[in-house]
Formats: structure tokens, sequence, C-alpha cells
């Protein structure tokens, strides 16, 4: 059986957790002429209920199943370093700052999107990697725009191979230095096509997650090397497509469209980020080589997930203030290289584990604002209440439980929500969770997330609430993709914990809307919070049919 093909049916983990007699998701209202006319419609049309799914495909179609790597045939690859040495302890920084080289660009992006294993069961062989990604479709693509480095003559636009760990040089510039000083550009991009293929509608939300996950999963991989990473607020998607060259006929194939969807700054020196003047970089000669290859031979078009790009589209905007950093209190725990590579999307839950409260307050402090190393590179202002399903954590009675991530919302919340919650302070230290009811809540998680029971079987589970009509009033449509993003980011947040303090998490993008509003008392119709996306956390069920192979030949690692 062809790899490619058993790659994802195998490993369908992370953020859409959609039981076997729900793969096929079909709405039963759905109007394909109706187009919604505003985000707004789109995340409503592209709800999951329990009588019935957002709109998918009829029957997934294997032999369309799209690759989940791009190559740039005919650019020269440049294979990185992998190194088998020491990172510091989890969750960083490391005490001083890596020399930006080959060596050290080898370890951010094996850390940030390289693979972590190969996973084998009856013949068929698929590859996870360290950056998460919904049924390990992988839409995210990662460009890097670098000075000339140590030995070379220009500056450059790089594409990042995951499978090969090396980097396409995709342009090559006039001159040396090209970018500010003191750190390098990282470029997110979305092949939507990559999650349609499966989910159909509802797969713009799981880009948006994804590129989410991947500011966490580059934020990490910088703090191992004594770097910072933060997202750039101003730029606008055409510019940020044209510097990566998305706006040539090269770049992609018909159907299998690439769309810019963010830039991140590394600072590599300890600086502030520059203010960058995208019209100069724009206007910088520079040459492009290579062709994107084709993902696959047939399509299915999701002019719904069209619309929703359309919808969504990101101007030119002011810049923000980077966020205050709060650096995570020490921690005797693995280093940063054993917990990213040893982070998994699990698939089932033991129902026994017991995570004990120092593990859940730290957890819980890891997703607050400004959190470092991952929350300080998101520099807008939070916009995520977290409802948390408490079943097993020492020391904390069982029940539903809020963690107020914005101060003034709280108000708001306490109004929207049901009169019935109690709203009782836990008197943990520095966190603002409140429990709004006493009791167990496992049938309440398991249903939420579409019926499945990892849910219930976790230690806890989470409801990420977003402020979702204040956000797009106040900022406009495109911030649709930043609540995901947002989300995404506190579902990397929480993988890693979980992995540091011996547990494992799973990401959950089905689960009920609506009833989840109802649940909590939100009025019906009313979308001023909406619910983004689910995550789990608690011992794992490891399946030993399941063979894990090295990521890489070990002849190409470097020993310490």
């Amino acid at each position: 059986m062809n790899v490619g093909v058993v790659r994802h049916r195998r490993d369908a983990r992370h953020a859409d957790q959609i039981p076997r007699h729900c793969e096929t998701i079909v709405s039963m209202n759905a109007n394909p002429d109706a187009l919604p006319t505003d985000i707004r419609g789109y995340h409503a049309r592209t709800k999951h209920a329990s009588t019935r799914y957002a709109l998918g495909p009829a029957f997934l179609d294997w032999t369309s199943q799209p690759s989940p790597y791009r190559r740039f045939e005919g650019a020269q690859l440049i294979e990185l370093p992998l190194s088998d040495g020491p990172t510091p302890s989890f969750p960083g920084p490391a005490p001083a700052a890596a020399t930006l080289d080959l060596s050290s660009l080898g370890l951010f992006l094996e850390l940030a999107f390289g693979l972590s294993a190969w996973k084998s069961v009856e013949g068929a062989t698929w590859a996870v990697r360290n950056n998460p990604s919904s049924g390990n479709l992988h839409p995210t693509e990662a460009y890097l725009l670098l000075n000339a480095l140590p030995g070379d003559a220009a500056a450059g636009l790089f594409h990042y191979a995951p499978m090969a760990h090396g980097l396409e040089e995709r342009a090559r510039y006039e001159a040396a230095q090209v970018f500010p000083d003191g750190g390098f550009l990282v470029a997110l991009s979305a092949i939507p096509w990559r999650e349609s293929w499966k989910y159909g509608e509802r797969a713009y939300r799981y880009c948006q997650l994804d590129a989410g996950h991947a500011i966490g999963a580059v934020a990490q991989a910088a703090a191992a090397l004594g770097w910072r990473a933060e997202a750039l607020t101003p730029p606008s998607d055409d510019d940020i497509g044209a510097l990566i060259g998305l706006d040539r006929a090269d770049a992609f194939h018909r159907r299998e469209e690439e769309h810019a969807d963010l830039l991140l700054w590394i600072a590599t020196d300890g600086a502030a980020s520059p203010a960058l003047d995208t019209k100069s970089l724009l206007e910088a000669p520079r040459c492009f080589l290579g062709v994107a290859n084709r993902l696959s031979e047939d399509h299915d078009g999701w002019p719904v997930v069209d619309r929703a790009l359309r919808l969504c589209f990101k101007p030119m905007t002011a810049g923000l203030a980077p966020s205050a950093a709060h650096p995570a209190q020490p921690f005797a725990g693995p280093s940063i290289g054993d917990v990213v590579r040893a982070r998994r999307s699990v698939q089932r839950m033991d129902g026994e584990a017991t995570l004990s409260l120092d593990a859940f307050r730290r957890i819980c402090a890891a997703t607050l604002p400004g959190a470092a190393p991952l929350l300080s590179a998101f520099p807008w202002p939070p916009r995520l209440t977290l409802l948390f399903y408490v079943h097993r954590v020492q020391g904390l009675e069982p029940g539903l439980y809020l963690l107020a991530r914005q101060d003034d919302a709280v108000a708001r919340l306490r109004q929207a929500f049901s009169p019935d919650f109690a709203w009782a302070a836990t008197g943990l230290t520095s966190l603002p969770l409140f429990r709004l009811r006493a009791g167990a809540v496992e049938r309440e998680a398991t249903r939420a997330s579409c019926l499945q029971p990892i849910a219930g079987k976790g230690c806890f589970a989470v409801a990420m609430i977003a402020d979702f009509e204040r956000t797009l009033t106040e900022d406009g449509p495109h911030a649709y993709r930043r609540l995901h993003w947002e989300a995404g980011l506190i579902g990397q947040a929480l993988y890693l914990w979980a992995t540091a303090v011996g547990m494992a998490g799973a990401g959950i993008g089905c689960f009920f809307d609506d009833e989840v509003h109802a649940f909590i008392g939100l009025a019906p119709g009313d979308m001023q919070f909406q619910d983004v996306y689910h995550f789990t956390v608690g011992g794992a069920v490891e399946d030993p049919r399941i063979l894990t192979l090295p990521p890489y030949p070990d002849e190409r690692r470097l020993k310490p």
C-alpha cells in the first residue's frame, strides 16, 4: 500500500479526532449555493452538532490524498546538520544565545518543523512531526529569510523540507545583507487543500489552528537556542505572500493554492524586533529558483473554504508592542529536545492517571498571556477564556472550572453564562481560576467533543471560548484567524507541558459548538462568545502493535 495514503489514515489524531462513524460528515441542511456573506456566517455554517456534521467529503478518495511535503524541483537543497547534543532544560531559554549558522538553524528547524519519528504497523509506515497537525495533514509550510551566513555571498529566501531536513534555496538576493541585523524572519503559509481533502468546509478552521501550533513550535525551538520569537502584526497577506514568492506562477499548482499566514521575527541577539520596511524588502533584487511540486492528481473544490480565505484577507495594520514576557518558574524536568521530540497526539487515555496539583498549576500558568517562551511570542491582546472539565487533579475537586485569561471579560462572562454557576475562587496562587460547578463532568466533556471518550478519560479537558463578536467588531474579519492562532498556540503549550510532566495531550477539533454554548448558559444564536477548540491531557494508552522508528538515519546525526 502507498505510504502516502496510509500515513494520515493511521495517524489522524490531532485537532479533529472524529470517531469512525463520523468520518463522513454530511450536513443535512446545507445549501451549496448559499455561500456565507461574512466570516460569522462561515463560522455558523461549519459548526458540528449531534444531529448533523459540517459539510465534508462523502468518502475519502485516497487516490487524491495530497502529499504533506512541498518541494521545489530545481532548487538547490542545503542539507542541515542533525545534532544529538544536549539542549537546555525545558522550557528554557538557553542561558546564552547560539551563533546563527547552519548548525544552529539545523536544531531550530528540527525542533520546530522536523520529523519526530516514523511509525509502522502491519506493513504501513507514516511520519509524525514535532509540530502537530490536524489529521497529520500538515497544511503549514515554513520559509526563512536570511542574510548571508558565514561562507555564503548572498541573502536568500529558503523553504524548509522536513523529510530531507534541508533548506531549499527558493530565491537568491544580489546583496549579502537585505534584512535587519540581530535575527531572521520565518514566514508561515497554508495549503488549505491538504485539510479540505479530508475535512471539507471546516478545513479553514484547522489551517488556522495549525498556524497557532506552529507559532508555539517556533517559539519553543527558538528558546532552545537562547533566541526569542515574536509574531509581527503589521504585514498584509499580500506583502507576506510576495515576500516568499506566493504571487508567482511557479509557487503552486491550480487548486493547490498556498496562502500567507504570518511573519515572525527570530531575535538571535535578544534585542526588540525591528520595524520592517516591507516595501524596500520587496524591491530588493533577487532571482527565484525552482518550481513547486504537484500535491494531488485530482481535486475537489470547496467554495466555502475559498470564500473564508477571501473574507479573512488581512491588510496592512498598525504595529503592536510586544507582550510583556513572564518567565516560567524553575522546573526540574527533562530537556527541551526530549520534550519536543517525545510529544505525540494520543488517541486513547487510560481514565486512571491523576495529575498532581503542582503540574496542573504549571500547565495552566503556561497558557496565560505573556508566558514565556510560547505565549510571549503572541503580541495581540488575549481573547480566549479556558473552560476546564476537571476529572482527576490531585487536591482539586472534580467539576467545571474557568481560567480567566483576560480580566476585562470576566464581568461579561458572568453575565452571559448560566446564573447557576458559583464562580468560587480556588485560591491557587497567581491563577485566576474559578470553580463554576462541582461534581463529575466526564460525560459532559465526552459529549461536547463529538462523543469521543478521550475527553472524559483524561485528567482534564479544555474548551477554548473566544471573545468572538468583540474581536471581529474591533479588529475586522481577519481577526477570525487570530482567534484560532491563539487557540492553537495555547494547545501547543498544553502539549509540551503535558509531555514535560509525564502525561500526554491531544487536540480535538471535532466538538458540538452550540451544545457547549448551551451547557454553559449562552443564549441561542448569540455570537458574543464562541467555542473554537478543545484539548485533553491525561495518561496515554499506547498501542503495542505500532513500531516507532527514528525520524532520520543515524549516520546523519552529529554525535556530541
